[in-house]
């Protein structure tokens, strides 16, 4: 797969792995669309990376990926990449009384309904180019559960499992699908669990979005940068010793979170 002279659009561009993709792409020579719900995150994106094109929208609205679709594909009728990056990763307390039924569900429409969307409203456009590809961006959650994150886990299991449908139904299309299961890396992602997570454990974003850049030149259709490789191995060999090291510490971190209990007389 080629990645120079490409037009790319990548969702959830504004930081993180997202921007490090944004700006390991634009060096690259491509043309590169970058979407996020932040006006002043676009802003600032803009002004680090003049070369890119930014259009603020949601993939968690399907209105707004409709939108999404008529600008670009007008102003860029040679889009032929589409990278699903758009994500949210909480700490949830499943025992907390206070959670609505909306919320809890929230990191479904973002991490795995908008990837699905984004897909289905692109993949007219993409199949009618000379060659094309659709990169998504999972996680080793989606190997093994992470109680302290069960629906962001949940989702990029879910994610997971559509990607690998997806590259069936498109086998003899122009369309490739890559998939890209991320480790835990050093971005805003994994703000929320200082303390939880050893500092060191954590990828720098640079290795890995080149690592990912180079498996798609490659055509290699998957790629586990740093600790993912030892998640899939052990997520097949060991998956009970795996979640157990990754439960340890989960009742202290949940504890502070939980609200205070009602008092009684």
């Amino acid at each position: 797969m080629k990645l120079h002279q490409r037009t790319i659009l990548l969702t959830g561009g504004t930081s993180g792995l997202g921007l490090e993709f944004a700006r390991q792409l634009v060096a690259l020579g491509n043309t590169v669309l970058v979407t996020g719900r932040d006006a002043a995150k676009l802003a600032q994106v803009q002004r680090e990376l003049p070369q890119v094109h930014t259009f603020q929208s949601d993939v968690s609205d399907p209105a707004a990926i409709g939108q999404l679709y008529e600008q670009v594909t007008t102003q860029f009728p040679a889009l032929s990449i589409l990278l699903n990056n758009a994500g949210e990763m909480r700490k949830l307390n499943l025992q907390d009384p206070t959670r609505n039924l909306h919320d809890v569900t929230r990191e479904l429409d973002t991490n795995l309904a908008g990837p699905i969307r984004m897909v289905q409203q692109f993949l007219p456009h993409l199949l009618a180019q000379p060659t094309a590809a659709v990169l998504n961006v999972t996680s080793g959650l989606a190997l093994v559960p992470y109680p302290l994150a069960p629906v962001y886990g949940a989702t990029k299991a879910g994610l997971r499992s559509y990607t690998k449908a997806l590259r069936v139904q498109l086998q003899g299309t122009r369309v490739r699908v890559f998939e890209l299961i991320a480790p835990g890396a050093k971005t805003p992602l994994n703000d929320a669990f200082v303390g939880d997570v050893r500092e060191k454990d954590l990828m720098d974003p640079r290795p890995l979005i080149a690592q990912a850049l180079r498996a798609m030149q490659r055509d290699k259709e998957e790629v586990y940068p740093g600790i993912a490789t030892a998640l899939r191995y052990l997520s097949r060999l060991a998956p009970g010793l795996l979640l157990r090291q990754l439960s340890k510490g989960v009742a202290e971190s949940l504890a502070r979170l939980r609200p205070p209990a009602p008092t009684t007389r």
